[in-house]
């Protein structure tokens, strides 16, 4: 069992600088995708232009070749959108074979949820109200029933603690901002609610 000298096996204390990289980091990766399709298909067009332009010019005179121009395009434009289209197509076949033959995403979801918190040992804020309001019509429902009370008991604990992190500490303010004050649920202390209502939350940092 825990004691009080213990830290909280869901703190948020987090170092400022290190929550600020990371925020820009996840900024970067909401575009990643796209950015990286672009540059990918971008160098190897350019990096494999040398090889094939000669098909594409009046020298050509053997083998595969095409015209210098197609409805008034000049053909290396056609070959190089070609090349890009080709290698593009190769990565969605690339990303096929991941999902229906491989199926390696279902390794990765569970690699996921293993190091999320939030499937294994920390609550969001929705998440342990519903358990919280469980927990307690079960000690209601069960009155003579040690076992279960003393159960319930350990799970609203479980709720209190989770409640000292930033994640409350936006829901409560969040509530308290558009909704009315957010009251002192039961299985909670009132120094949680102060400290979740004093809290400075920074995002557009």
């Amino acid at each position: 069992m825990s004691t009080d000298d213990e830290p909280m096996m869901t703190s948020s204390e987090i170092s400022p600088v290190k929550k600020w990289v990371m925020r820009q980091y996840w900024r970067m990766q909401q575009s990643q995708s796209i950015i990286s399709m672009g540059l990918l298909g971008s160098s190897l067009t350019l990096l494999l232009w040398p090889y094939l332009k000669w098909r594409f010019s009046e020298d050509c005179d053997s083998g595969l070749c095409f015209s210098n121009s197609f409805l008034g395009i000049p053909a290396t434009y056609l070959g190089l959108l070609g090349i890009f289209f080709s290698l593009v197509l190769i990565v969605l076949c690339v990303g096929f074979l991941y999902d229906r033959v491989f199926s390696l995403w279902t390794a990765q979801r569970r690699v996921d949820i293993e190091r999320n918190p939030f499937w294994t040992y920390a609550l969001s804020p929705m998440f342990m109200m519903n358990m919280a309001l469980t927990a307690e019509n079960l000690k209601r429902n069960c009155p003579d029933d040690p076992e279960m009370q003393a159960q319930m008991d350990w799970i609203l604990k479980y709720c209190s603690v989770n409640a000292d992190t930033e994640m409350w500490a936006r829901t409560v303010q969040n509530w308290d901002q558009y909704i009315s004050e957010t009251p002192t649920f039961w299985f909670l202390e009132e120094a949680v609610m102060a400290k979740a209502r004093s809290q400075k939350i920074e995002d557009d940092d």
